[in-house]
């Protein structure tokens, strides 16, 4: 989901900040509310993990470049799930963030289209969430069928999001259509995969029940809504 250093330049790129300020902002507001919910600690604590494995999709896992951007195994729903919106929003910019300052600076400039493409599809799926899982459902006990409208909402929004930063940078020409067409292709098999480890991850949840009262884990995990 990193835009290739060149797609997007010059005073375009001011775009990119613009909307990063404003994503970034909405994600203070959700962290703030947290804090009052849950207290500063496990907010601190959460995001610090969804961090480190954020950091870990992008930089260690396998992914591949295709076409106007890179194909990677987010996870976005999965860390929404386990962790919360807040925590799950800030490991992102966190661990997209330290990629960059430490391996791929040469993304730096681009951080802010890339904060955005990953942030406005997760902090989209607060909204999902409330309509298709039912209130007294924990999120360890969602179905599959929940789990895969998640993970195509998320990874559909930022396909559409990388296909937006393309045209605006490159124009609509054919070659740059078919640059796009090809990532999103690509990107298929990542949501077919992403709903399996979503429920992998969940099962896992259920047999670590004693970690339901831990403030590791977001507290709708283990518990229906308040």
């Amino acid at each position: 989901m990193h835009i290739e250093p060149g797609i997007v330049d010059g005073a375009k790129m001011a775009l990119g900040s613009a909307t990063a300020v404003t994503v970034l902002g909405y994600t203070a507001k959700l962290a703030w509310n947290s804090i009052k919910q849950d207290g500063i600690v496990p907010l601190s604590m959460r995001s610090v993990i969804a961090a480190v494995l954020v950091f870990s999709f992008f930089e260690i896992f396998p992914h591949y470049p295709v076409g106007v951007s890179e194909v990677h195994l987010i996870l976005g729903s999965t860390l929404f799930l386990m962790f919360g919106a807040a925590p799950a929003a800030i490991g992102l910019a966190l661990g997209l963030l330290t990629q960059g300052v430490f391996f791929a600076p040469a993304d730096l400039p681009q951080y802010g289209m890339n904060v955005t493409t990953l942030l406005v599809p997760l902090l989209a799926l607060g909204a999902l969430a409330r309509r298709i899982i039912p209130a007294n459902t924990a999120y360890k006990d969602v179905a599959y069928a929940q789990c895969l409208a998640l993970s195509t909402a998320y990874q559909g929004g930022v396909v559409a999001l990388v296909a937006f930063w393309a045209v605006y940078g490159q124009g609509a020409g054919a070659a740059n259509l078919a640059e796009v067409g090809t990532f999103g292709v690509a990107y298929m098999a990542v949501i077919l995969v992403e709903p399996l480890i979503d429920l992998a991850v969940l099962a896992a949840a259920k047999g670590l029940h004693r970690f339901k009262d831990s403030k590791v884990f977001h507290s709708r995990l283990y518990r229906a809504a308040a």
